[in-house]
């Protein structure tokens, strides 16, 4: 299981004023941003353990702004501001002192978090002179650590103790969090996961947003109408569609419920992040994701000549990893025979394109084609009514899946029929129909 943790970003866009005024953006690398503020808001002769109480801090509120995109979920093109009254002082092209900048170079890729939280703190702090704040105070470090205070137990004394120290986390382009596609009924995968984890917790907040069931992986006319609810609440398109403006429009309503960019956060657990699908899918791996590629790949092999024969068996064998290295050089990708997000967006949209410009009568030697996204409960017409021809064949001989009516309508039976099949195969029961439990219907009813 994989967990979308914090990581440094190789560089951070700093706006040149307050958020909305008229200001310069300018771009540079983390740890120079990181040595330009210290620089400009603490004294280079201070001692070692309150300069490294104090970068910490820097660090992690910045990484709190980059992390939760409190900026940029509200539609600013950049990652922080040079205003004090927001952020922190930083001055383009300004000086650096030698001091700093060897600390930082040690520490920049460091971060202070709460215990059994993710998000980098939002870690407060004033000069503790001409301001004061519930945080650091900048000028009482020094005379902690000339008591004998290490960095760890100074910023513990003005944020708590429960706070620690992540060490080396990893360097990472700073990319948007939006995955570039909007999501819909029939969406499928660890953003859909994600979004409906996010609208359970502001409904909370919001108890007009109708709760839904997070525990699955499929967008369903239950999270349509969440969104929907949602979008109205706060004067969206009420299209039950999350596109670019609904996704961080939700992230920024999340994050403000959580306080997840206050000093006093709710703070971020690892199941609210955790990734359940595998990011990259190579040589030995098995499981429904695989069956999926093998899916593809077996389609598009009956338009395409040069894809090799691919059988569809959940494994990934030297078989599959020679069609995805057949697929990948036609395409102009890397080719590695490795599966990765790019790969599996190009074999998807290959699938689809060419499922579109099939006849309406077309079936391949495989079967019916998959119409391209998962169906749910709620849908109607032809491709429910294939797929319940072959559920209601399937349920004649085998005792556990219920037989179902075929009238076009994915009702409860329908849906009962299709979690019957996913406990059979072993994966998520989410009663939605995906490339697997669509290729898995189609090859067992027609082996009847």
């Amino acid at each position: 299981m994989a967990v979308l943790l914090p990581t440094i970003p190789t560089n951070i866009t700093v706006h040149l004023g307050a958020p909305n005024a008229p200001a310069e953006n300018v771009t540079v690398p983390f740890t120079d941003y990181i040595k330009n503020v210290a620089s400009s808001e603490i004294f280079p002769n201070w001692p070692e353990e309150s300069l490294r109480a104090n970068i910490l801090a820097q660090i992690s509120y910045t990484l709190n702004r980059v992390y939760t995109e409190y900026y940029r979920s509200r539609g600013y093109d950049f990652d922080i501001t040079n205003s004090t009254r927001y952020d922190h002082a930083y001055t383009k092209n300004g000086e650096v002192f030698d001091t700093i900048s060897v600390i930082v170079d040690d520490i920049f890729n460091n971060y202070i978090k709460r215990t059994n939280a993710v998000e980098p703190l939002f870690a407060v702090f004033c000069d503790g002179v001409r301001t004061q704040c519930n945080g650091l105070s900048q000028v009482g470090t020094v005379e902690l650590a000339n008591n004998g205070y290490s960095a760890l137990e100074i910023l513990k004394y003005y944020y708590g103790d429960n706070i620690e120290i992540v060490s080396n986390a990893p360097l990472a382009d700073n990319t948007q969090s939006y995955p570039g596609t909007s999501f819909s009924v029939g969406s499928f995968g660890d953003d859909v996961r994600k979004l409906k984890n996010e609208l359970n917790r502001i409904a909370r907040n919001y108890p007009a947003i109708p709760k839904i069931d997070n525990s699955t992986s499929v967008f369903d006319r239950e999270m349509e109408e969440s969104v929907k609810t949602f979008q109205r609440i706060f004067n969206l398109t009420a299209d039950g569609i999350v596109g670019k403006a609904t996704w961080y429009k939700i992230k920024q309503i999340f994050s403000a419920v959580k306080r997840l960019s206050e000093i006093t956060s709710e703070g971020l657990t690892i199941p609210e992040i955790d990734r359940i699908f595998k990011d990259t899918l190579q040589l030995g791996d098995s499981g429904p994701e695989v069956e999926t590629v093998q899916y593809y790949l077996a389609f598009l092999g009956y338009f395409y000549p040069q894809l090799p024969p691919i059988a569809i068996t959940g494994f990934f064998n030297d078989e599959t990893r020679d069609a995805v290295f057949t697929f990948e050089s036609e395409y102009g990708l890397t080719i590695d025979g490795i599966v990765d997000a790019n790969t599996f967006s190009a074999i998807e949209r290959a699938y689809k394109d060419a499922v579109s410009q099939l006849p309406a009568n077309y079936q391949s030697a495989i079967g019916e084609p998959y119409p391209g996204r998962f169906l749910v409960e709620g849908d109607r017409g032809e491709n429910v009514r294939v797929i319940q021809r072959y559920l209601s064949r399937i349920g004649r001989v085998d005792p556990e899946i219920p037989e179902v009516d075929v009238d076009g309508i994915f009702g409860p039976q329908t849906k009962a029929a299709v979690i019957a099949i996913q406990k059979q195969l072993g994966v998520e029961q989410n009663g939605a129909i995906g490339p697997v439990e669509w290729v898995e219907i189609i090859l067992r009813g027609n082996n009847l």
